[in-house]
């Protein structure tokens, strides 16, 4: 056995199959581990594909593509409206100021009030009613961003202010 490549290499042949046994082992757990893989997955596969073909699959999709296309009509519709609403509320009046008041001392208590209707930009009028024995005499002066060019009394000033929140309103 002199010839042999084994003695050439000064190594025991022993050494060499305990080796490629061991190595052999590793080989085999790795291949448990991969079946054991491998059998989750075709079970995740299968519970997921169960009762549907891949037609049915390819339906649900395309279902889910025309609902997200409706959703989204639907979505730019609602922003419209949102947009038109803001518009409106806008212009709609929103601040309101009321005043009560005795317009005449000692006739018919505090009959008489002035009121202030502003919208977003504090534009709107200042409604002044006085009331008397005569009759009623209803006054209307217009407010252009908090401003008026007519003279204000002192309760339809305010009114107007407690419209634009200067003043917190009285208790009458």
């Amino acid at each position: 056995m002199e010839n042999s490549i084994m003695s050439s290499w000064g190594l025991d042949p022993a050494y060499i199959i305990i080796g490629l046994s061991a190595l052999v082992l590793i080989l085999m757990i790795l291949v448990i581990v991969c079946i054991v893989k491998m059998r989750k997955l075709y079970r995740r596969y299968d519970y997921f594909m169960r009762g549907k073909d891949a037609e049915s699959l390819e339906d649900i999709i395309l279902d889910q593509i025309d609902e997200i296309k409706k959703l989204r009509t639907e979505d730019r519709a609602n922003k419209d409206s949102i947009r038109t609403l803001n518009r409106n509320q806008r212009a709609s009046f929103q601040k309101f100021g009321v005043v009560r008041y005795n317009a005449f001392k000692g006739m018919g208590g505090t009959l008489s009030f002035a009121c202030a209707m502003l919208d977003y930009t504090n534009t709107g009028f200042v409604l002044n009613s006085v009331h008397s024995r005569e009759g009623c005499y209803l006054y209307m002066k217009p407010v252009d961003r908090g401003q008026t060019d007519v003279l204000l009394g002192n309760e339809e000033k305010e009114a107007l202010e407690q419209a634009l929140g200067y003043v917190e309103p009285k208790n009458n």
